[in-house]
């Protein structure tokens, strides 16, 4: 049974995802070493700890999506999503923990996690399950029983996302829920209407908030504030200039030395500055390979359901990477966006993890 198993799983998703884990892991291993010697007088501090809680626990995620029967998700897929939303209304309790502006952590003892990172994942299965119910098949063509609910729910979502300050969370999951949403066969007109909806709700909360505009300022003029909201940006830029065509060489990056967010928001930088703008090309590639995996296989699969949860995975992948490298490189303002698989977060990495494993499940399944 399990070799029978083993031989159904496609090796190439799989390939690509152990892949990028060890690019995830080498990339931590350089641009953490300076901040946990000083931190922690141990230069591998930060690797070991995403090993042992990123790795470890999302490998009994990624093992736990890949042999639970998908099918299993379409049933508890309700009662998951209530559970995230409650953890997000949980933020605004002493449990939730405020850090750069934003309320995105909730304490449990020693150990933390990250709502919105989890209802990328809880989101997917919902709306897959929802919009493939048996009892009603054309949803995504009604506007009493399919437009107006799925405009409620995740504009809710998003909503409080919105007031928690996790604007780039809420683009994301409004963006790979427009997606999903169409990948079920919705009318151009429900999409379009919105796609518009969204665009104005984001940029009401722009034009509302200080801080979100001060960060649009920085980007559209980067010599505005060079010592504040640009900084980052145009640091992240120096750095990845000086990578040139092949880069610095591995472990000899200097801008672990004050490059902000180096293990998180701008690992990327410090990947093209170390490996250049081949390495950074191949990374690129990897997660491109893997968007366009699972979006072929989601395309082969008859299984409603399965096809959504592919896609929604496959489009949430996509665009986080997207988002991050374009903030990098300064296309968009600075979003504060994990790379997945290789940014240091271990409640991020679990949740990726799971993601792959339950895209192999219906890969092999269906």
């Amino acid at each position: 049974m399990a070799r029978g198993t083993a031989r159904k799983i496609d090796y190439f998703t799989l390939t690509i995802f152990l892949v990028l884990l060890g690019v995830g892991l080498a990339a931590l291993a350089s641009a953490s070493s300076d901040l946990g010697k000083i931190n922690h007088d141990d230069p591998f501090f930060y690797l070991k700890d995403q090993i042992i809680f990123g790795l470890g626990v999302g490998a009994l995620a990624f093992l736990g999506g890949l042999f639970i029967n998908y099918r299993l998700y379409k049933t508890l897929a309700t009662p998951i999503l209530l559970v995230n939303v409650g953890l997000l209304l949980l933020l605004l309790s002493p449990l939730g923990i405020t850090a750069g502006g934003a309320q995105r952590w909730i304490a449990v003892g020693p150990l933390t996690m990250q709502p919105s990172e989890l209802l990328k994942l809880t989101i997917v299965l919902y709306l897959a399950a929802w919009l493939s119910s048996e009892r009603r098949t054309t949803r995504e063509k009604s506007l009493s029983e399919g437009l107006i609910p799925f405009v409620s729910m995740v504009g809710f979502i998003c909503l409080i996302l919105l007031f928690q300050n996790s604007t780039s969370a809420a683009v994301i999951i409004g963006f790979v829920s427009l997606l999903i949403y169409f990948s079920s066969g919705a009318r151009w007109p429900f999409v379009i209407v919105i796609a518009l909806g969204g665009l104005l709700l984001v940029t009401t909360f722009i034009l509302s908030t200080p801080y979100r505009l001060e960060r649009i300022r920085g980007f559209v003029d980067p010599s505005v504030d060079v010592q504040g909201s640009s900084y980052q940006t145009n640091q992240a830029l120096t750095v990845i200039g000086s990578g040139g065509l092949f880069g610095v060489g591995y472990g000899q990056s200097t801008a672990k030395n004050f490059l902000p967010e180096r293990m998180g928001d701008s690992i990327f930088a410090i990947i093209a500055e170390e490996f250049g703008f081949v390495g950074s090309m191949v990374v690129l590639f990897l997660y491109t390979g893997l968007v366009i995996r699972g979006a072929m296989l989601a395309d082969k699969i008859k299984d409603k359901f399965g096809k959504l949860v592919l896609a929604g995975f496959a489009a949430t992948i996509g665009t986080q990477t997207l988002v991050h490298i374009a903030s990098t490189v300064g296309s968009i303002p600075t979003t504060g966006v994990p790379l997945p698989f290789v940014s240091y977060g271990n409640f991020s990495l679990v949740v990726f993890m799971a993601m792959v494993g339950i895209m192999l499940n219906v890969q092999r399944n269906s």
